[in-house]
């Protein structure tokens, strides 16, 4: 061993080169020529394990050695050996320098940590990738639980290189580390919250990946696009990303529009109000004329017979509509409503369905609709309110009632003109 260790520089001493400069020329040419080993053999083992990989891949259904290749699973374990060359010879490069030869190896052995962090991260990204391909595991925060393994391996090869360096036991020097264990969790606080928040996001099963939220203290409105350990992305409607930390989830108040989307129907509820003033009891030529809206001529007729015959028997005096019992235009408007919504294609039937009267207000008289559309997708779902809607305010003048509506400069413009 000491014949290559001293190859060029016997033979330079043996031409007059003086010892210093032999010993110089001697290590950097060993060094070159460990440098191009080095590089020739990572090279070659590169080609061969990515190769190896790759007809692997293709004979095999599974994505999981696919995901391999793409996160540079094998490009990283090429370095292995020629790393593990590089420290089985270093000595002999700098056999004659024993002071580099103590840097130089600690670096080497740094490296290697480093190396195996590359190796272990990629491994668990290409592990991240294929549960997320599970149909079971895709909306769940897998990149949490990877980011909290990730920061404890790099702690750890953060301390083992320190150990290394300084040439304290890894042993010593990790205890070392607990008088300032308050500092380390000061500096991680967030990290800690965000990890803690995710499990408790996803054991109670608040949010996941491709749900709908709205997060009003964040302005976030729209899909959630990823969850990691620090934050939630959401993309909103707007094609902007909202960043919410990932604590703020158990700590605030959201909403998550996961439950309409899994049921049958999503809500519309929305009130029409009604002038008071165009409230009125029907007479009988009022009664016939609103027979002929089909959707409305059976109740009309049990309703009016049933009501004359209450008349009847009680002898109410019909001289004055007041008396007795009466049907109203409203009252006819409110169930022509729940006709129409019984019978429009676009509402579904198995959810509940109601067209109720509210409070008296300044604004008039809301008639409220509670319904919920079979489509759930928002554009179709404001387009079949929308058409629901306008047919009503269009349908109002038939049964003799006006939509509230505050004055403008027209109004008064035409008070002035009478």
């Amino acid at each position: 061993m000491s014949n290559y260790k001293h190859l060029l520089y016997d033979y330079l001493l043996s031409i007059g080169t003086s010892e210093a400069v032999a010993k110089y020329l001697n290590m950097f040419a060993l060094l070159f020529v460990l440098i191009l080993i080095v590089f020739i053999v990572d090279f070659i083992i590169r080609k061969l394990i990515r190769g190896a990989f790759t007809q692997f891949a293709n004979k095999t259904k599974t994505n999981f050695d696919d995901l391999l290749i793409s996160n540079k699973v094998p490009r990283n374990v090429a370095h292995i050996i020629p790393l593990l060359i590089a420290i089985e010879f270093i000595p002999i490069v700098l056999y004659d320098f024993e002071y580099s030869e103590n840097i130089v190896e600690k670096g080497l052995l740094v490296f290697a940590i480093i190396l195996t962090l590359w190796i272990v991260r990629s491994l668990l990204n290409t592990l991240k990738d294929y549960l997320k391909t599970l149909p079971q595991l895709k909306d769940k925060p897998i990149d949490s639980y990877i980011q909290v393994f990730m920061i404890f391996a790099w702690l750890g090869g953060f301390m083992s290189a320190i150990a290394i360096i300084t040439g304290i036991p890894f042993v010593k020097f990790a205890t070392g580390l607990g008088a300032i264990s308050a500092v380390i969790i000061l500096v991680f606080k967030d990290t800690i919250l965000g990890f803690v928040a995710s499990i408790q996001v996803s054991i109670n099963d608040m949010v996941r990946i491709g749900d709908w939220i709205t997060f009003e203290k964040y302005g976030a409105d729209g899909d959630v696009v990823e969850i990691n350990l620090a934050t939630v992305k959401v993309q909103n409607f707007d094609n902007t990303i909202t960043t919410i930390p990932t604590y703020a989830l158990i700590s605030d108040s959201f909403k998550n529009w996961r439950g309409m989307s899994n049921s049958g129907g999503r809500r519309i509820k929305r009130a029409l109000y009604i002038k008071q003033d165009g409230v009125k009891y029907l007479t009988d030529e009022e009664i016939d004329k609103l027979k002929k809206i089909q959707l409305i001529t059976s109740y009309i007729e049990v309703r009016q017979s049933d009501i004359k015959a209450y008349n009847t028997d009680n002898n109410a005096n019909k001289e004055l509509l007041l008396n007795g019992r009466n049907l109203t235009n409203l009252g006819i408007f409110r169930k022509y409503i729940d006709s129409y919504l019984n019978h429009h294609s676009a509402i579904n039937k198995d959810m509940m369905i109601m067209v109720r009267q509210l409070a008296p207000t300044t604004q008039g008289i809301p008639l409220e609709i509670y319904a919920f559309s079979s489509d759930k997708r928002w554009a179709n779902y404001e387009y079949i309110m929308a058409d629901i809607f306008d047919h009503l305010i269009a349908a109002l003048p038939y049964f003799d009632l006006e939509i509230f509506e505050l004055p403008n400069n027209s109004s008064f413009n035409l008070q002035k003109s009478i």
